[in-house]
């Protein structure tokens, strides 16, 4: 019966913790353009915090792939 309200207890107090944000691969911003532009200007706004995270760095390189995709369909290559 203890392990029962042990378990519910630690059951409780996850479901109650602050979700952590998910981190997204550049593949899936470069497929989501709405995503990776929030995630940008959420980076943009606050470099100081953000910089340096998983999802800023992979949102970054994320639109470099992006405009180099444009460049190259533009040239026509």
């Amino acid at each position: 019966m203890r392990r029962l309200l042990l378990f519910l207890a630690m059951l409780g107090l996850a479901a109650c913790s602050e979700p952590s944000d998910r981190s997204y691969t550049v593949d899936e911003l470069v497929a989501d353009e709405a995503l990776l532009t929030d995630i940008i200007t959420k980076c943009r706004n606050n470099p100081g915090e953000l910089r340096d995270t998983t999802n800023c760095r992979n949102a970054e390189a994320a639109d470099g792939k992006l405009r180099l995709q444009r460049m190259r369909d533009s040239l026509g290559g």
